[in-house]
């Protein structure tokens, strides 16, 4: 299915204060400022995108820092959409509303998880403490309150977008940090028939209950969306029952589902739960490799990672205006290849396969060391030394290095600015650590060096590429997952 482009009048502030900062400079003051014509975004045109309607999942804590590059972004082409969050309120221009207001009052007066919700409806978001607004989930903060309450949002927001589009095809569901490829997205969507109950995501499993991740983001047809909601409101006070046993929303919306007759269609690898930065790029599960597939989200996407994708998905667009669909590797071709060097300070590339460190070696008998090659025994020691230690296993493509530190790896990722990597991908956090050793700022060993620096084997890395092309060019290779 291919679909014609039709230009919004579109810009971002970024480019629009780089345009202004330009002439303030070079214009001499006696020229009048020139009108500024933006280059609006090439969005999808098709009668099918109006019968989708997207949710967006958010809450309170994390809001103003997610949510507005979307704006600038992927939802400037959506036209339907809708944001539902834990309290109702305006965000440069956007209404988002609360989901949680039809809840039973009693839960609401009795579960520990709505004390944040209570206490947003009495003191709005003036009310919020200083360690409410940390990052969520079981990797970041699981004291969050925002995350804790967020579980009760899945079932009443099926329920809430049914009834705002009961029309629509289909439902996307996706997050704050969700990275959405709407052409993509519409593509694949096409291929299934709605009036069957399809429930479309990343494969995840909780006891007995497999389910689709919420991060990566997932699909409802119109038929599975009234199947669910209709069996939800017959069983509510079970279901709060169970809510409250368990602390996976993505998971109680799953075990609904499969209540129903209604089991998950794995989407993997279109809909992944990791950035562009922290994704392994030929990642492998349940027999499919993503680099020939089209990729639909990435998950715990910054506000940084958000421009890059969208700048690049314009730019690919407008040279490929009636071509093949965005595929995993022109976006690591196209997009991130270039950030690759054989060395990169202050950068930490994820090489977490197999570390040597002066603490570890220093804990090995004389018979345990004498395993290890002299190259690997001296990893540790420098940067150079643990390029060699990585150079020194066919399979090693990538590597970091800290002092007393030297990280390798097999698997191809970015990686992220050393000084920027925060819990839960959030500077709000206000958790932000190095990931390198740093010295007090009076003490003169302190060095720019003495944070982490990576590499990647860069004649591996063109190998790489050229073997993972090989099956793009067959049938089987190419297509999509349905």
């Amino acid at each position: 299915m291919r679909y014609r482009r039709y230009r919004l009048t579109l810009i971002t502030s970024a480019s629009l204060v780089s345009i202004i900062f330009y002439f303030f400079l070079f214009t001499p003051p006696t020229t009048p400022m020139p009108l500024i014509q933006p280059s609006p975004p090439f969005c999808p045109q098709s009668d099918f995108q109006n019968d989708v309607l997207v949710v967006l999942r958010t809450g309170a804590t994390e809001i103003l820092e997610k949510l507005p590059v979307h704006f600038e972004t992927v939802l400037g082409c959506v036209p339907d959409y809708v944001i539902y969050s834990d309290m109702e309120e305006d965000i440069e221009g956007h209404h988002t509303y609360d989901v949680l207001d039809q809840v039973n009052g009693t839960l609401k007066n009795t579960v520990p998880e709505f004390e944040l919700y209570n206490r947003l409806h009495v003191g709005g978001r003036e009310g919020l403490e200083y360690h409410t607004v940390f990052g969520s989930g079981p990797d970041g903060a699981l004291e969050n309150p925002g995350w804790k309450l967020d579980k009760w949002k899945f079932l009443p927001m099926v329920d809430r977008a049914l009834q705002r589009k009961p029309g629509a095809k289909w439902f996307v569901f996706i997050e704050a940090d969700t990275y959405m490829v709407w052409q993509n997205m519409l593509e694949y969507l096409s291929k299934f028939d709605d009036r069957l109950p399809y429930y479309i995501g990343k494969q995840m499993q909780i006891g007995g209950v497999i389910f689709a991740h919420g991060g990566s983001g997932f699909a409802l047809s119109n038929t599975a969306m009234k199947k669910v909601t209709d069996y939800w409101k017959g069983h509510q006070e079970e279901f709060d029952h169970y809510t409250q046993d368990q602390w996976a929303g993505d998971m109680i919306l799953g075990k609904a589902l499969k209540d129903v007759g209604i089991e998950l269609f794995w989407g993997f690898p279109h809909l992944q739960g990791d950035s562009i930065s922290t994704l392994d790029w030929n990642v492998s599960n349940i027999d499919r490799q993503p680099w020939c597939f089209a990729p639909i989200t990435f998950h715990h996407a910054t506000k940084s990672e958000f421009n890059m994708m969208w700048q690049f998905e314009q730019e690919w667009y407008r040279q490929h205006p009636e071509g093949d669909a965005l595929r995993f590797r022109d976006v690591f071709k196209g997009l991130l290849y270039h950030h690759l060097q054989t060395k990169r300070a202050n950068w930490d590339s994820i090489s977490t396969e197999i570390k040597y460190s002066d603490e570890s070696l220093g804990k090995l008998s004389d018979e345990e060391r004498s395993r290890l090659s002299p190259v690997q025994q001296q990893a540790p020691s420098s940067f150079e030394k643990c390029q060699a230690a990585c150079e020194s296993r066919p399979a090693c493509i990538q590597f970091s290095y800290t002092p007393g530190k030297c990280f390798t790896s097999k698997e191809l990722r970015l990686g992220y600015a050393a000084e920027s990597q925060c819990i839960e991908y959030s500077s709000v956090a206000g958790k932000c650590v190095d990931s390198g050793v740093k010295e007090k700022a009076n003490d003169a060993t302190h060095q720019e060096g003495n944070v982490v620096q990576s590499g990647w084997i860069m004649k591996r890395v063109s190998s790489y590429m050229q073997e993972l092309d090989q099956p793009c060019d067959s049938i089987a290779g190419n297509g999509w997952v349905t």
